[in-house]
């Protein structure tokens, strides 16, 4: 079979796909975007049922400080299209934004679905060759195979930049399949681990009337990490972006940990505790003294029944109750996954070493985050940063090659 001739060809039209044709759209390059799945965006567009954080709005530092120390090589792009190119780009495509109390930025829509259409009808003016249902299944002799609803087709291309997600959500498209093909051709991957997980946690017969019940008011505490974010009781454990904080501690073996008061001291409520009759039951005095009720008190029995007597050992317990069994939800359950393309197995502009001319973008590079916005731009950000090194590489290609692109 006859490969088809390319100048630029984009796999997986997530949001670092998207963005990387975008780049080279808009740098007079025509792109092929290749896309399993019958239609594009679609953990996109999963992230946006709950509301659509795009990026949280903090300065630079501490926005960067957010990433895996590990992953060092993603501040220049970081840098480079940042929380406020992130917004800028937002209006660009007609989106207008706010920013919650919290410093996370949204839509004013809230939905994924007006940006996706947008960007998507953008770059179909610009001439995007979109093609659904073609799935990479090989690479041979730097040409690639996809299996199509017309049969098998090859793609030869000046440039390639590849986004195929992580290894999580499997049904939208980020499946890890991707991972067997670059290792056959040389590209040195770290195991795919589970990051921003829900927790899997065995309840008894007492937690089922708690089932949807929010748990606020608490500090998540894991190895070093602790988090004020909130959770939610669920069947089968917890979940919630307090949860997902210190999930990478608890993927790496620490114990799962709540402060029910995390802002009282001990002494404190040891004091208010023992200021109750003594004839009081001690879910009385937790009640009356310290205002300890609903899902919190639920937790609080679950996890340490029975409760301590003493005031000053329940109030200890009160502040660092540890919450037995808990273990991550399965990698295909995580919102996002560490692991993937290892740092060594790429250079500065994000072209794989071994594959040159071939760029990646997105989930595959092995970086994590937590959520509140820097998965998603992150992805934004490495696709960019690919699609502008795929577009010097094209040129590169078009002027014989008597220039070097890396940026190690």
């Amino acid at each position: 079979m006859t490969p088809e001739p390319a100048q630029a060809l984009v796999i997986g039209a997530g949001p670092a796909g998207l963005m990387a044709a975008d780049v080279l759209l808009a740098a007079g390059i025509p792109v092929i975007l290749a896309e399993a799945k019958p239609s594009p965006g679609r953990k996109l567009l999963m992230a946006g049922k709950s509301g659509l954080n795009v990026t949280k709005d903090e300065p630079l530092p501490q926005f960067l400080s957010r990433y895996d120390p590990s992953a060092s090589w993603l501040r220049p792009m970081l840098t480079a299209f940042g929380p406020g190119h992130v917004r800028e780009w937002l209006q660009e495509q007609r989106q207008e934004v706010f920013t919650g109390s919290s410093g996370r930025v949204f839509p004013s829509v809230m939905k994924a679905s007006p940006l996706l259409r947008q960007w998507l009808a953008t770059l179909a003016g610009r001439g995007l060759d979109l093609r659904l249902r073609w799935r990479c299944v090989g690479l041979e002799h730097g040409t690639f195979v996809f299996e199509t609803p017309d049969g098998p087709r090859r793609v030869a291309s000046a440039c390639t930049v590849v986004a195929l997600g992580g290894a999580s959500w499997a049904r939208l498209g980020s499946d890890g399949g991707w991972a067997p093909l670059l290792a056959a051709n040389g590209v040195a991957l770290t195991p795919f681990r589970p990051a921003n997980a829900a927790l899997r946690i065995r309840w008894s017969a007492h937690m089922t009337r708690h089932i949807g019940a929010p748990v606020k008011s608490v500090a998540f505490i894991a190895g070093d990490l602790r988090s004020r974010g909130e959770a939610v009781i669920t069947a089968t454990g917890l979940e919630g972006g307090g949860i997902y904080t210190v999930s990478n501690a608890i993927r790496e073996g620490a114990a799962l940990e709540m402060d029910l008061f995390p802002d009282l001291d001990t002494e404190t409520i040891a004091a208010r505790l023992a200021a109750r009759p003594a004839s009081d039951s001690v879910s009385n005095r937790l009640r009356k003294a310290v205002k300890l009720t609903g899902a919190r008190l639920a937790l609080a029995r679950e996890c340490a029944h029975p409760l301590p007597t003493d005031g000053t050992a329940l109030a200890t317990l009160l502040k660092r109750l540890p919450v037995p069994n808990a273990q991550l939800a399965p990698l295909d359950e995580a919102i996002s996954t560490a692991g993937g393309i290892a740092q060594g197995a790429f250079d500065g502009s994000l072209m794989l070493r071994n594959l040159p001319g071939v760029f990646a973008a997105g989930e595959m590079l092995d970086w994590e985050a937590p959520t509140g916005g820097y998965l998603l731009t992150a992805c934004l950000a490495t696709g960019r940063w690919a699609g502008q090194a795929a577009a010097r590489w094209s040129d590169r290609d078009r002027d014989g090659g008597h220039h070097q692109i890396r940026q190690d």
